[in-house]
């Protein structure tokens, strides 16, 4: 679940065949969006895994890194209460060339979610430095022309770091 970066895996089911996904991502979304819609695109799934991305689009918007934490700890809370056996996965925030003005706030939500993950032995998945190149800026080889959103290589970094967190069975 997410946003743009989500629902532009086109090729999800396929890059993990052996597991049943379901991609709810929508463009433009923030972290308080899926809370407010787990009711419909989450919860009635009942799924065993849910791995989030977002936050990058709360950032965007003006939100201070704290802020947006505190969306994602309600989106963790609204779903351990509706359903207190599924697992919570989280994709770090990634550098992109069109929002490296909020880099530091990124970096900051990063940081903050990564460490609450920790807390609660959540999973963390750190995509944050696969994204960047050898001089410490996105790696433009990954993104598409608008510098936001991922190429097929950008997805294939995901594929890779996302795949031994998946659960299974």
């Amino acid at each position: 679940v997410g946003s743009s970066s989500i629902r532009l895996w086109t090729n999800l089911a396929q890059d993990f065949p052996k597991l049943p996904v379901v991609n709810r991502g929508f463009g433009g979304s923030q972290i308080a969006d899926a809370v407010n819609f787990a009711d419909r695109i989450i919860i009635p799934y009942r799924p065993r895994q849910v791995l989030l991305y977002s936050g990058s689009n709360d950032i965007a918007a003006g939100k201070d890194p704290e802020l947006v934490f505190g969306d994602f700890v309600a989106f963790v809370k609204k779903i351990n209460k509706a359903l207190p056996d599924t697992e919570i996965a989280v994709i770090s925030v990634n550098p992109s060339k069109s929002r490296w003005k909020d880099d530091g706030k990124v970096r900051r939500l990063n940081a903050l979610t990564a460490e609450y993950c920790r807390a609660h032995r959540m999973t963390f998945i750190n995509n944050y430095p696969l994204m960047l190149g050898a001089d410490g800026l996105p790696n433009n080889d990954l993104f598409r022309a608008d510098g936001l959103h991922m190429n097929p290589k950008g997805y294939a970094i995901w594929r890779q770091a996302i795949e031994p967190h998946l659960k299974r069975g």
